[in-house]
């Protein structure tokens, strides 16, 4: 597969993951949203990408 398919992969990953915490957060002020955001972002795109990236 060619890089390309990956990255979409990781998009994709990322999206699906971001909406999700996004959608499921409570507002208790236990932590800032927009780090856990931005943690789960990075961490759902490097699974997505090397997930697709590895499955060959």
């Amino acid at each position: 597969m060619p890089i390309r398919t990956d990255i979409i992969n990781g998009i994709v990953s990322t999206v699906i993951s971001v909406v999700a915490t996004v959608a499921m957060a409570d507002s208790d002020d236990t932590w800032d949203l927009s780090d856990v955001v931005l943690a789960v972002a990075v961490s759902a795109f490097l699974s997505g990408f090397f997930t697709s990236y590895f499955a060959e």
